[in-house]
């Protein structure tokens, strides 16, 4: 039995005023825009000037871990879904997972 409130056009029309209706309630309590300084259109970067920056993170050190947990968690995920069905699959998994190994020792060995 259909009910004419579950009409397309009138739920679109009643979400429509809804929505409209929340965003005018919410804009009453946005930041307002002050006046525009000089400094407006200056970067801003936690304090410091755009133009003598302090912080230099290095992120030669984050690399070969995000690249280890990734490996790890992608053999993780194959090695899991690998149905152990017959015994050539177990031999496939196995020697995946033993080139996953030495892929890894070669990238946080090298």
């Amino acid at each position: 039995m259909n009910h004419w409130l579950l009409l397309p056009p009138l739920t679109f029309l009643v979400m429509l005023a809804f929505i409209l209706a929340l965003n005018y309630v919410l804009s009453l309590f946005a930041l307002k825009v002050g006046p525009r300084t000089a400094e407006s259109g200056t970067p801003y970067a936690c304090g410091e000037t755009a133009f003598d920056p302090m912080a230099q993170p290095d992120y030669s050190q984050f690399f070969p871990f995000a690249f280890f947990f990734t490996i790890a968690h992608v053999a993780t995920m194959m090695l899991i879904t690998v149905p152990m069905e017959t015994f050539n699959i177990l031999i496939l998994a196995l020697l995946y997972l033993f080139a996953v190994i030495v892929g890894l020792f070669t990238l946080l060995g090298g």
